[in-house]
Order: structure tokens, then sequence, then C-alpha cells
């Protein structure tokens, strides 16, 4: 049974509102992570909205890459995607009501007299704003309405007094209602604009907590005035810094920001790039590295960082080879198998069990899902290009006897033997007959078998490799 004087707590739903008009880069999908996060922490509802009203930018294709980085991230929507061109019924219903109740009002100032009016103000060193020409006042006559001219709808903003939020990220923002003008919310042609739209949308997707780029804060003002001219409870919000990018710019595709879905054709593993995004205005304590089940463990809207935050394509490759390195060998495997088709090897090879140990071998090296596949191709492929350079300096004349010797050892061992201890035999065996150390031989063989002399343990290198690959490419000394 409830306590009748507990308020139970708020059913938490919040949104991604993208506008479909070009692909989605690292600082967009920083702006849906921690609605989404906010969501799944509290047990509440992410609402994907699109917000096409830019009918000449707006493309289906901006929409699919927007839901093809949220799935591959795991952001999936609990609802949606809505899209605003096809409410407009419901908006121009809710403007209706505005205006009956005295909150919207006709204007038929002309763009002319607008920038006219403008000029005017800026050389008087005043804010350029509309100056109520046409908002309809109690002793107030109106100009007369001018023949065949179709007018805008603005929104009476009411006059004096604050508009006031306490943002979770900004604290308490003050916005004196004078310095606000009366905003158009439908254009001539009946079409309502942004932020009528945006106050429709929160309140009909019973909207409770806004968590959006501070490029809105001047929205905001605006927004909550209309929430209030509707009689509805604004939403509480957070305005999250910009992320800038490596030049300290704000990221935009403009200043050569990636589409979300580059990252993962580049190797990028969705766990790391949660938990890097995540940390590009969120901390808990010291923790660099998370997993994704701890992030939303921890996130609440307490710790939204300040400042703005600047991407480091090299943290994301640390933060990146911080999960490969932790990741289990099968599903790394099921990841870098798709990488080696596109590269020609046949899905029957990768089948043969070892591409999980090839990957457990070697992903302690690796940064990236695409820097593995180039060390397992090694294993699968006909032959193996050496580095000349490397070449050059191993697999000299001097070392062509001895390699001759381990030929022959690899060949001499019992049917169906190979394995570490046979092979490591083998190598022992040689360098003694020679007189060698361990570098003198196992260079020009890591050289000769996998192209390059910076490889793991050479026992496990060529176990892995098989011994017909093996002694067909150090032949080839």
């Amino acid at each position: 049974m409830t306590d009748k004087n507990h308020t139970p707590p708020q059913h938490v739903r919040t949104r991604f509102a993208p506008s479909p008009t070009g692909f989605i880069h690292l600082g967009n999908i920083r702006s849906a992570l921690y609605p989404w996060a906010f969501a799944r922490a509290t047990g509440g509802d992410f609402i994907l909205r699109i917000e096409d009203t830019d009918l000449e930018r707006s493309t289906q294709a901006a929409v699919d890459v927007i839901l093809e980085g949220m799935h591959w991230l795991g952001m999936d929507p609990d609802e949606g995607p809505f899209y605003q061109m096809q409410r407009m019924d419901r908006y121009k219903e809710v403007l209706a009501q505005l205006q009956a109740a005295g909150h919207v009002y006709p204007c038929y100032m002309s763009v002319v007299e607008l920038d006219a009016l403008r000029e005017k103000q800026m050389a008087a060193k005043e804010k350029p704003r509309y100056d109520g020409t046409w908002r309809p006042e109690s002793g107030k006559t109106l100009p007369p309405v001018p023949e065949g001219v179709q007018p805008v709808l603005r929104f009476k903003n009411p006059q004096g007094g604050v508009v006031a939020w306490d943002d979770k990220v900004k604290g308490r923002i003050e916005i004196r209602n004078d310095e606000l003008d009366d905003l158009v919310i439908a254009r001539p042609d009946g079409t309502p604009t942004y932020n009528f739209c945006v106050v429709v949308d929160d309140i009909d997707m019973a909207i409770t907590h806004v968590i959006r780029g501070d490029d809105h804060v001047n929205n905001t003002p605006r927004q909550i005035n209309i929430f209030q001219a509707l009689g509805k409870v604004p939403p509480v919000y957070a305005h999250l810094p910009t992320v800038l990018n490596e030049q300290g710019e704000k990221m935009s595709k403009r200043n050569g920001a990636k589409p979300v879905t580059q990252y993962r054709d580049e190797g990028y593993l969705p766990e790391a790039m949660v938990n890097y995004l995540a940390r590009l205005g969120w901390s808990h304590g010291d923790d660099e590295i998370f997993s994704r089940e701890q992030f939303l463990q921890w996130f609440n809207l307490d710790h939204l960082g300040r400042s703005a935050a600047q991407f480091d394509e090299a943290k994301l490759r640390w933060v990146n080879a911080q999960h490969l390195k932790a990741m289990d060998d099968e599903a790394l495997a099921a990841l870098v198998a798709p990488q080696l088709q596109k590269r020609g090897m046949a899905a029957a090879d990768l089948a043969d069990g070892r591409l999980p140990r090839i990957c457990a071998l070697f992903k302690d090296r690796c940064d990236t899902t695409v820097v593995l596949a180039d060390w397992a191709a090694v294993f699968y492929g006909d032959a193996v290009q050496a580095v000349q350079e490397e070449r050059d300096k191993h697999v000299t004349p001097a070392a062509g006897p001895a390699l001759d010797a381990l030929i022959e050892a690899l060949q001499g061992g019992a049917e169906g033997v190979w394995d570490k201890a046979f092979i490591a035999a083998a190598i022992k065996q040689v360098l003694a007959a020679q007189g060698l150390k361990m570098p003198q031989l196992a260079m020009p063989v890591r050289v000769l078998v996998a192209g390059t002399a910076h490889t793991p343990s050479v026992d496990a290198l060529l176990e892995l490799m098989g011994r017909e690959k093996v002694i067909a490419r150090l032949k080839n000394h």
C-alpha cells in the first residue's frame, strides 16, 4: 500500500531528436548517449524523434545512418522513430488552441520591413528584435491589414518577469522576458516552426527530461513559455557542453568529423565507443575503463561536466585496445571473420577452429579489430609479404644453413605431431647444433613466416600456422 503523502518516483522519459540533414557524428551521438543512459539507468523510456521539417536538407539516407549508428552502439530506442512531418495536423490543432486562447496573433510585417527595422536597431546599438507592431493590446489600434498578404503567426511572449529553470548541468538560469521578442511559430503557409513543434512533441510524448547540447540554451526560455501557455509543466533540462574536435573547434561535418559508422568499419568496438563517449562530459571518480553495465549502473545527471570536452582519437584507440584485450576470444573471432572474408578468405577455411586462438595470441598487440584482422590474415593467405627492410636485415645468407636445418627438423616429427613442445624442441636442437643464440634463428623465422620480426613467441606462432604452411614459407629464404 502506498503512503498517500508519498509521491511515487516519476517515470523517466527521455528523447533524442536529431535533424536528418547529414550523417551522425560523435558529437551528435554523445547527445544521444546520455538520454539513452539516463532512461536505462532509471528503468525509463528512450524515444527517438526525427526533426525533419527542413524539407530541402532532410533525407531518408541520413535517417538510415542515424538508425544504423545507434543500433551498432546498442542504443536502440524504446519508441520511435517519430517524424515531425507526419504530425503536422496535430501541430495545427494546438496552434488553433493557442490562437483561440489569445496566445498567438497574426503578424503582417514583411521581410523587407523586418530587415529595415533590424538595421535601424543595430545602427542605434540596440538588440535586433521584433517590435510588436502587430501585437494586440488593450486600447491599441493595429495597422490596417495589407491586401493579399499571408501573415506569420507569432507567440505572444509574456512581458515582464523572468523565465527560470534549474539546469542539471549549468545550474540556475534566469532570462528576462523583456529579452525575448514574440517568436514566429507558424510560417505564412501555416507550417509550424521548430520551437513550437518541439514543445508539442515533448508534451504528447510525455518527455520528463530533455538532455541536449548547449546550443539549445537560447531556445529553452521560449519553449518554457509555450509550455506554460499550454498549461503544461516543462521537463527537466540538462544542456551538455559542446564536443570539440582535436583542433579545438566545435565537432561538425564541416570541420571533418567522421560518421559514427566509419568507426565501426575502422575496427572499433561498440563497448569501447560507449565507454569513451561517456567520458566526454561525465565521470565516475577516476574510472577510465568500464563496461556498458557499469556505466548504466553508475550514470546519473549529477556528474555531468560543465566544460567542453575535446575528442582525442589516440585516447579512443587506447580505450578500444583495453576493451579488445578484455574481450572473449570467440566473440572477437566473430568480429574478425567477416573482415577476413572481405579480404577474400573462404568461410570454410575460417571455420577450422584456429581463429579464436589467433585472436588470443595477438589481441594484446592490437588497438582495433582491423589491426587484429591484419595479423590473422597472415595465417590464412597462401603467401606472406615480408617488410623488405626486415627481410634484408634478418634473412641473410648466414642464416641459410640454420633455416635449412630447422626445415629438416620440423619435417622429421612423428606424423600428426605438431605442437609447441615439438616445435620448441626442434628449435633448441638446431640452435645447439649450429652454435647460435635464439634471436639469430627466431628473427629470420618470424620474418619468413609472418612477414615481420615483431611477433609473439615463435613456437606459438608456428603451431597456429600449421606444418605445411610453415615449411613452405621457410623454404622461401
